[in-house]
């Protein structure tokens, strides 16, 4: 292996006169290589680590919502844990899963200097919306029809009724945080999102008690919360210098072309909802347990805890997507590839420094949760599995925004309905009906299927031709500025593209 690396080393050496020369050679591009490596991590931890603040910021909105009407009494606490996981399975994945399709259109397009497209990609992606509301409408019969409480599914019902304002303004915002990530703007994310916190605390407050509007108020306060940050980005895109080339005002071509968005809108949107709800049957097959109370509280929190450190790698992803489509849409291949090598590496130390935390407080974690002793037991048994499943998520998780930094969404969608629905579920089911290993059976099912996407994407990611990735990424920038039938007459034809030694690529039109 050492002679490998260093003929590999030697490939990019001029053909010096001397071993001294050659060693000189050597080391300076062994000194270039660490420079870029180390220039490449400051990149992504300058965009990460704000990136995981804003996730963990934004998921805490329904976590307060819910917390405030805790105190209202176990129904009311039931009937919006139900419609909230309900919710978040039938709305709020969709639209967070459509809007990550903009990592790509957008993060590309800026790359490539084509400033003026993020606007009318953000506008094609608010113009693709599902009709939610009708399904949240009918929360109640849903969940009486699927056998639940009766008193629960009607408090359930409520809950989601008035929570149909918040899915749009949740779809507009991800479009506006796309459109900002993937310029590197990240700062008005962060400001935005905690002050939005803070509002969501007061109004919250207020409309839960001080109004008495109950488990409705949290509901209405998550749709002014989402609103309030909606108009806060809006107001900085409309009147920031920073956004002066990127938004331009609506126009028609905004309406246009939108097959091209879906294209790779409908792909991230199945992609990251095959994951998520994967997870959410655990839940539901945790009540089929001999012990359901003991297994559902058991499963709620563990999804939790995880849900909670996802972010932390759902961060560092959203960070590699956008380093990958930026660098892939400007015709830098290389730096694309050290940006998925760096990711990488980032990812497996954040896992390994999570997973010895859960193990070591694995005794005292259900305290967080609960005071009901069985329930801290039976935690503490499963936390080394979850600590197991959290390092898997983190790879997947970072590979995931790596696949949408390359457009390749379709990929994605494969690896993730392979993994989950053909080896993960099935293994937990197996487990946990035929062996009865219980809660454990469907944790360690689960962790096939992760590992299994995460094995399966780092090969393919790995593998991957960046030169003609980046071929890819000009062609998707293109064909997405055509408009019409008959576009493709009005397009610069390109006459030849050539992978320079510098690393780029050169378009000649």
């Amino acid at each position: 292996m050492a002679d490998e690396a260093a003929e590999a080393l030697l490939q990019d050496v001029p053909h010096y006169k001397s071993d001294d020369d050659i060693e000189v050679g050597v080391k300076k591009r062994w000194h270039n290589i660490s420079a870029s490596t180390i220039l490449e991590l400051k990149k992504q931890v300058c965009l990460a680590g704000p990136l995981v603040l804003v996730t963990l910021l934004q998921y805490s909105l329904q976590t307060i919502s819910v917390m405030f009407v805790g105190h209202l009494g176990e129904v009311c606490l039931s009937g919006a844990s139900m419609a909230t996981s309900f919710a978040g399975v039938t709305g709020f994945s969709l639209m967070l899963g459509m809007g990550s399709a903009l990592e790509t259109f957008c993060g590309q397009a800026y790359g490539a200097k084509e400033y003026h497209m993020l606007g009318v990609h953000m506008q094609r992606a608010m113009l693709v919306r599902i009709p939610i509301s009708i399904l949240w409408s009918f929360t109640s019969d849903i969940f009486t029809f699927l056998g639940q409480d009766p008193e629960i599914s009607v408090q359930s019902g409520i809950y989601a009724r008035w929570l149909i304002p918040a899915i749009f303004a949740y779809g507009l915002l991800q479009c506006q945080f796309r459109f900002l990530q993937t310029q590197n703007n990240i700062n008005p994310l962060v400001v935005s999102t905690g002050f939005t916190c803070l509002v969501h605390l007061v109004i919250c407050w207020t409309l839960v008690f001080r109004f008495g509007f109950g488990s409705r108020g949290a509901a209405i306060s998550s749709g002014i919360s989402y609103w309030v940050n909606v108009l806060i980005l809006g107001m900085y895109i409309k009147f920031s210098p920073t956004c002066e080339k990127t938004w331009k005002g609506c126009s028609m071509e905004g309406v246009k072309n939108l097959s091209c968005f879906l294209s790779l809108g409908i792909p991230s949107s199945l992609m990251l909802c095959l994951e998520f709800w994967s997870y959410e049957f655990l839940v539901l097959m945790s009540g089929l347990l001999p012990h359901p109370k003991l297994e559902t509280s058991m499963m709620s929190i563990c999804l939790n805890t995880c849900s909670v450190f996802y972010r932390i790698p759902y961060g560092f992803g959203s960070a590699v997507s956008t380093r990958v489509s930026n660098e892939l849409g400007a015709g830098n291949p290389r730096a694309a590839k050290l940006a998925v090598q760096v990711v990488v590496f980032m990812a497996v130390v954040e896992g390994i420094l999570v997973a010895c935390a859960l193990v070591a407080v694995r005794g005292i974690w259900g305290y967080i949760y609960t005071n009901e002793e069985e329930v801290v037991r039976y935690i503490a048994t499963v936390l080394p599995v979850l600590a197991i499943s959290n390092f898997m998520d983190g790879m997947q998780g970072v590979l995931s925004g790596a696949t949408r930094g390359c457009a390749m969404q379709k990929v994605g969608v494969y690896v993730n309905l392979g993994a989950y629905y053909i080896i993960g579920l099935p293994l937990a089911i197996f487990l946990t009906f035929v062996l009865h290993q219980n809660g454990k059976g469907l944790w360690t099912g689960i962790i096939g299927g992760s590992s299994l996407q995460a094995i399966t994407l780092l090969v393919i990611i790995l593998r991957i031709d960046c030169e003609q990735q980046a071929k890819k990424a000009m062609d998707l920038v293109h064909g997405s500025k055509i408009q019409g039938a008959h576009a493709f007459s009005s397009m610069p034809v390109v006459s030849s593209i050539t992978f320079l030694d510098s690393g780029k690529l050169e378009v000649r039109v």
